[in-house]
């Protein structure tokens, strides 16, 4: 039996991520907005899911594309205006979609006013409200934290003789969470939104916002080699996951529970399993939902991958619900770490695997690795940081919609190339084709629908060789088998009691061979096959 009774719709249903400035522009200016969201909320209903996320769309000075906001309360006119999104919000719930908007808590734009006000003199009100901390002796940074983007996380303010910190670029300074009235404050923009009917957020970097009281010096790193990100050279052991976050975290929770109408919060928190499990709370009083990038990184083995789920399934607290990720907008997308056809399979694996799923925008389509030309870089990271591999704009390229002049994303040039192949892989192209990736996943997510077994059922892994994944889930009566061939050659994989009947294939069309199983018969996958099996009662 499933461990959900009464399951919330974020515990069932299934998340899209919308990154505003690449779905759809409505003005021309090449740069996609809030009435672009809207007109496309239809492509979100016919794919099959729940609710969306959309990236920062507060005002911003856009050094890091929103992720430096400058008042927590409005709407960047790049993305249109309040009455904008009062729009999309509407339109969104008269489709029966949720909508979550990203909560940036670490830090705020240099621009922001609090900010300007905190650096004007040292006796300010607002002084506290950001990271604030003298020369270390004999001169020079307060320690050796590293920023994210490297260098010093360090920034020496000649008009008042301090440093301010910045975990992320110069121009982020980080907000001091243990001031009373800057917390305040922050919980009084979440309850803006929510207010408004938002039905949630991701909160970006959680893990980050209570730093060590005293700041010492982080450890370095042993394994720290060239070719690796300036900032893993020291261990964030002191700068970041300090225990005074999990009040906070549960501060958050109270006040989304509070509005009785399911709200969730998903954190960002890039922490190994064992430190993750901490942000659900000790008694579930922390995040619904501290998201798992376990999928991201892992390397694509199915023996790998199955050690991975079930020691995440196993270090999950009583009542924890788990959730599951391919991609985002900082990290590659899953079809140009696994090639297209692994990338079916990804699908099924992220559909399938008990918990809560997220889909990045254009992962639907496969869209693969996309070039930006030296002159087209737009992202912080990678001008920073360049050549090894750290740019995010690959991932954040324009939406195509179909095959007419930029692909139907803007009337005007888009502010990031589009992938290559967008005049055949769109999705006006893809919604035609039976076979394409799009019909995979809106297969997926219907049967996903249909199943309560796939929705909020349990799961046993199924011990399999080579390069099979294979799990049972269950709900009540029902009972369905996910096998997936992660390998270029064809595989076995040995069925557990009951009769069984194929579903859906992720290679198209599903074999008409073994149109019904007995338990212990051997199931044969193709290559780069996965399968959803059911128990056939009949």
């Amino acid at each position: 039996m499933s461990d959900v009774t009464q399951p919330k719709w974020w515990q069932s249903g299934v998340l899209y991520q919308v990154y505003p400035r690449s779905f759809q522009d409505s003005d021309g200016d090449g740069i996609g907005d809030l009435s672009g969201i809207a007109r496309r909320l239809d492509h979100l209903v016919a794919l099959g899911v729940d609710a969306v996320w959309i990236s920062p769309i507060y005002p911003s000075p856009m050094v890091d594309f929103g992720y430096d906001v400058a008042d927590y309360t409005g709407v960047d006119p790049m993305f249109g205006t309040m009455a904008d999104f009062d729009a999309l919000l509407a339109e969104c719930h008269a489709r029966g979609l949720r909508l979550l908007l990203d909560f940036v808590p670490n830090h705020s734009s240099d621009h922001h006013p609090w900010f300007r006000e905190s650096r004007a003199l040292r006796d300010n009100p607002k002084r506290d409200w950001y990271i604030w901390r003298d020369a270390a002796p004999g001169g020079g940074p307060p320690n050796n934290w590293i920023s994210d983007f490297g260098g010093s996380a360090w920034e020496w303010d000649e008009a008042t003789g301090q440093y301010y910190y910045h975990a992320m670029l110069v121009e982020q300074p980080d907000l001091n969470w243990r001031n009373p009235d800057l917390k305040a404050a922050m919980l009084a923009a979440m309850r803006f939104w929510f207010d408004k009917g938002v039905d949630g957020f991701r909160v970006d970097i959680l893990w980050h916002i209570i730093k060590a009281a005293d700041f010492p010096d982080n450890p370095a790193n042993p394994d720290w080699r060239a070719g690796m990100a300036e900032m893993d050279k020291v261990l964030q052991r002191h700068s970041t996951d300090h225990p005074e976050v999990f009040a906070i975290a549960a501060e958050m929770r109270a006040l989304a529970d509070g509005y009785g109408r399911d709200c969730v919060l998903v954190g960002e928190i890039y922490l190994p399993v064992e430190r993750l499990m901490a942000y659900y709370g000790r008694h579930g009083e922390g995040v619904h939902l501290p998201f798992n990038f376990q999928l991201i990184d892992a390397a694509w083995n199915a023996r790998g991958l199955h050690r991975m789920i079930a020691a995440y399934e196993a270090a999950l607290p009583a009542g924890g619900w788990p959730n599951w990720v391919l991609g985002n907008h900082d990290r590659p997308r899953i079809a140009a770490r696994v090639g297209e056809a692994q990338a079916r399979v990804a699908a099924m694996l992220l559909l399938t695997l008990r918990g809560t799923p997220t889909v990045y925008y254009g992962d639907e389509l496969g869209i693969g690795d996309v070039a930006i030309p030296p002159d087209r870089v737009r992202d912080p990271r990678e001008l920073r940081e360049p050549g090894l591999g750290f740019g995010r704009d690959p991932v954040r390229t324009p939406m195509p919609w179909d095959d007419s002049r930029a692909a139907g994303f803007t009337g005007g040039t888009p502010w990031l190339p589009l992938n290559a192949d967008w005049p055949t892989r769109n999705v006006a192209r893809a919604a035609a084709d039976g076979a394409s990736m799009l019909a995979l996943y809106r297969d997926l997510l219907a049967v996903r629908r249909a199943h309560p077994a796939l929705a909020v059922g349990s799961m046993r892994l199924i011990e399999a060789e080579g390069d099979v994944l294979a799990y049972e889930r269950v709900e009540g009566e029902e009972r369905m088998v996910v096998a997936l061939n992660l390998g270029s050659r064809e595989q076995t994989v040995t069925l557990p009691e009951g009769a069984w009947r194929p579903l859906l294939s992720t290679r198209h069309p599903l074999p008409d061979r073994h149109p019904r199983l007995r338990g212990n018969d051997a199931w044969r996958l193709r290559a780069d096959e996965g399968v959803i099996l059911i128990a056939d009662a009949g």
